[in-house]
């Protein structure tokens, strides 16, 4: 493995937890995953995002933040990978969709401020697919205050992802997610596997599964 630390990205439904998982399984890396059940806002974001939309952005900010830095502070001689099911600056591109205007420039100074603190990934994997298809993985985990989840509020936050990454250049393997079957189609996951083989410079790299 050429990398260190790898980060699964991707809108809401696209996989993210999924792949970390099983990347992890293969790889022996040890794992990070979100814990977004733990924010008490969330259901009440989603029933009146307008009024909640700042201390669900907040909190998410800061419980990323603090897992990322234990975490990642803590060297494992027997586990020399960590997979993370979600990139620190989401927090920022979420944010940009969900905040009015003055209320996102005062998130972006907090977030300006503890961002430099946090080690970035050597590669990101950003799994794209289609709303259609985030609306039927989001029916099939069935959480209840995810259900009434619009496609507008999807496609703002998958075109936000994608004009970050390519703004910033980042090191990304953009899949293209519109097909995936990780867990039932081992072809998939070979894919990525011989994906994370090869050394790449900055820039992104599109990926299509068989």
């Amino acid at each position: 493995m050429k990398y260190s630390f790898i980060t699964i990205e991707g809108n809401i439904g696209a996989g993210k937890t999924t792949l970390a998982h099983l990347l992890s399984k293969h790889y022996n890396a040890r794992l990070i995953l979100e814990e977004f059940a733990d924010n008490p806002f969330l259901p009440k974001f989603y029933e009146n995002p307008s009024q909640y939309a700042f201390p669900v952005e907040l909190f998410f900010m800061a419980e990323r933040f603090k897992q990322l830095k234990e975490l990642l502070q803590q060297k494992d001689m027997f586990q020399q990978l960590t997979i993370s099911d979600y990139l620190f600056t989401k927090c920022l591109l979420f944010a940009k969709v969900t905040l009015p205007a003055d209320e996102f420039r005062l998130y972006q100074r907090l977030f300006d401020i503890i961002h430099q603190q946090l080690i970035q990934p050597d590669i990101l994997i950003y799994l794209h697919a289609p709303v259609t298809k985030l609306q039927t993985n989001i029916r099939k985990r069935n959480r209840a205050y995810e259900q009434n989840i619009s496609d507008e509020y999807l496609f703002n936050i998958q075109e936000t992802y994608t004009h970050y990454i390519k703004q910033h250049n980042i090191k990304t393997l953009f899949v293209d997610a519109t097909n995936a079957d990780f867990l039932g189609n081992e072809k998939h996951l070979e894919v990525i596997y011989e994906a994370l083989e090869k050394e790449y410079d900055d820039g992104q790299y599109y990926i299509t599964l068989p």
